[in-house]
């Protein structure tokens, strides 16, 4: 059995990705012990198995909310405080978003790559990236934004979700391992896993 990085693309070891620093680790140029999330007793990172159903405050949460197969994260839709500048700044697809969820009362500030934008109202669909892509070239900084839903494969820890319910959730590798409530506006069963619709999401 062999660890691997856990996806988080957090950047701590000092790579832009939990992929390269694998691809280096495996060649032997860095330590596996690079990383923070590094464990000997883990044998393959097993992400399910690192949700213990109760957040960092102690909220026990429903459901963790994880990537689209082939997809890096799940999927947020944000609208800036300041929607226009979607326009004005002619943000497109590819381009990265930076700024922090400040209508959900989120403190952390967010690299975010757009996959979609809508032109009447501002929406921009993204996946949540690591820091240091933020570094890598030209960035929008809305600075801050609503987030307007997110959209993936609920991976149920305590209770299914449920159409109409308010529930509690966990974004898939939430770096504050902060339960979010939101209310379940679609599920869908399909063969990749339950897919759900959230949306009026808040910090409570």
């Amino acid at each position: 059995m062999v660890w691997i990085p856990p996806g988080k693309d957090c950047g701590a070891c000092g790579l832009a990705s939990c992929g390269e620093f694998r691809i280096l680790a495996e060649s032997g140029k860095r330590n596996f012990s690079d990383c923070p999330y590094f464990s000997t007793e883990l044998g393959w990172c097993a992400t399910k198995a690192s949700y213990s159903g109760t957040d960092i405050l102690g909220h026990q949460y429903d459901f963790v909310l994880a990537a689209f197969e082939g997809e890096i994260s799940a999927r947020k839709f944000i609208v800036p405080f300041r929607a226009d500048l979607v326009e004005r700044w002619d943000i497109g697809p590819g381009e990265i978003v930076t700024g922090r969820p400040a209508g959900a009362g989120c403190p952390i500030y967010h690299a975010l790559r757009v996959i979609s934008v809508n032109p009447v109202t501002g929406v921009l669909e993204c996946h949540t990236v690591g820091p240091l892509e933020a570094r890598k070239g030209k960035v929008h900084d809305v600075q801050a934004y609503h987030v307007h839903a997110f959209e993936g494969i609920a991976e149920v820890i305590r209770n299914p979700p449920v159409l109409g319910a308010r529930q509690r959730f966990l974004p898939g590798y939430c770096m504050m391992d902060l339960s979010h409530t939101a209310v379940i506006n679609m599920v869908l069963k399909k063969k990749g896993g339950i897919h759900v619709r959230l949306e009026d999401i808040r910090l409570l």
